[in-house]
């Protein structure tokens, strides 16, 4: 049995936080590293996203932080903007019952102005991305003095995307006195030279690299050549009618054709890789979350750092050529003690990468011929939300009660009917049923939100 929280020498507060978020056993890697972080050690850690370790660094992290002291006494660094927000948003979960408490986040693609205006004003602790955390240091705007907590997370990816130098640089403005926590999903050769270079006596704790046994229904499709894939994957989406999937292309250029042939035949998909600006990435993440698009269809360095939430399929469309980056992937289904299903397209000639997955599992997994699947050609199901993106945000001082306000004033549709809204400096994103999206963004453009005028559309 889990241990509890309450076993922990945690702030009453964050106990009882904690209890009334339904938290009370600890997830493996919070049971095996929450006591050495509380002891105040160093430590790396290999855990897959989703297994509880925001939580256990964040925990960490807040217990420690003088509130009396408005300067930044945490550091935590993320490979992507999306991996920032969500990350600050678990910590201020965790710290809700803790009064002025401030979380930062600094990230590249919003305002830098804006950054440093809030910096200003103190902060407690930091969430950033490597690259507009240096420049802010660099201008001396940020000022890491009395940082006494320092996180790596997604630390691998972090140095597949080349962040590698900027670590050392952002290390470099650090006291030297620190506790330091790095999280890996895997642990290649260069996590370990980081950990020499920027941990003192790190200890080293390993949970649920290959996923719980039974979780993840898996299946390998034989198929007689790539071009049959596409094929493959309309039987498979016709078969499974998921509501929320993601299918892992090896290149840029497939993930496109892929996502255009599904769009063709009526499923509402949207691929996602490096291409992509930093507005059009939000777009497509924030209608995929809220459920405005069924699936999407990435690369590898297109979707590190995201955690995406009540995934119900992974398709690997390629066969990736390590089997810790096809774990990684597979991970993303199964959450929360749900099961998921993962299903895998391969040819002849990567039977390889078949034999080199069941090697690093110790499993047995056979290819099986894609004439077994029955032959699915309709995929049915469509979003259940559509997204409208307003032209204002922070900026105009909109909150999202503001926009629930307006919606329900202006439409007179059921408050149930409104899903997620996403508010970012310049523009909010709100999901609506899909029926009424056309009519809500109407009344929206003839009406005000908070006695002004904005204008809306439906994406």
């Amino acid at each position: 049995m889990s241990k509890l929280f309450s076993s922990l020498d945690l702030d009453n507060r964050l106990l009882e936080n904690l209890e009334s978020l339904s938290f009370l056993a600890m997830t493996p890697i919070q049971e095996v590293s929450l006591p050495i972080i509380l002891e105040g050690k160093d430590l790396i850690a290999q855990a897959k996203t989703g297994s509880g370790k925001t939580v256990a660094f964040g925990l960490g992290l807040v217990n420690k932080i003088e509130i009396k002291q408005t300067r930044p006494q945490g550091l935590i660094l993320c490979p992507t903007r999306e991996l920032a927000e969500q990350v600050a948003l678990e910590i201020r979960r965790v710290a809700r019952m803790i009064p002025n408490m401030k979380i930062l986040t600094i990230t590249g693609g919003k305002s830098e102005y804006q950054q440093e205006k809030s910096l200003m004003h103190g902060a407690h602790i930091v969430v950033g991305t490597p690259g507009r955390v240096l420049k802010l240091l660099k201008k001396r705007i940020l000022k890491l003095d009395f940082v006494h907590s320092y996180v790596l997370d997604e630390a691998d990816r972090m140095l597949d995307m080349g962040f590698i130098d900027d670590i050392h640089h952002i290390t470099h403005f650090l006291p030297e006195v620190r506790q330091t926590l790095l999280f890996s999903a895997t642990f290649p050769e260069d996590i370990k030279d980081l950990s020499y270079k920027i941990q003192k006596d790190a200890q080293n704790v390993k949970i649920d690299a290959t996923h719980s046994s039974g979780s993840i229904d898996e299946k390998f499709i034989l198929v007689d050549s790539h071009k049959h894939k596409i094929k493959a994957l309309l039987k498979v989406l016709g078969e499974s009618q998921v509501n929320k999937f993601i299918v892992f292309c090896k290149t840029k250029r497939i993930a496109d054709v892929v996502a255009d042939d599904l769009y063709d035949k009526g499923i509402e998909v949207s691929s996602i890789h490096g291409d992509l600006d930093q507005i059009e990435r939000t777009i497509v993440l924030t209608m995929f979350s809220n459920q405005s698009l069924l699936g999407i269809i990435a690369t590898d360095v297109a979707a590190r750092g995201i955690d995406i939430k009540d995934l119900d399929l992974v398709v690997n469309f390629d066969l990736p050529h390590d089997p810790e980056i096809y774990i990684h992937r597979i991970g993303r289904t199964a959450r929360a003690g749900k099961r998921g299903q993962a299903i895998s397209f391969m040819v002849k000639q990567e039977n390889y990468q078949l034999k080199n997955i069941n090697e690093y599992r110790s499993s047995e997994y056979k290819f099986e011929p894609i004439g077994e699947l029955e032959d699915f050609s309709d995929y049915i199901l469509s979003p259940l939300m559509k997204t409208i993106e307003i032209n204002g945000g922070k900026r105009d001082k909109l909150r999202p009660g503001d926009i629930v306000g307006a919606i329900v004033g202006e439409s007179q549709i059921d408050f149930n009917d409104i899903g997620d809204i996403s508010v970012t400096n310049t523009t909010t994103y709100v999901a609506i049923t899909s029926k009424f999206a056309e009519e809500v963004s109407e009344k929206l453009n003839k009406g005000q939100i908070k006695k002004k005028k904005f204008k809306s559309r439906v994406l």
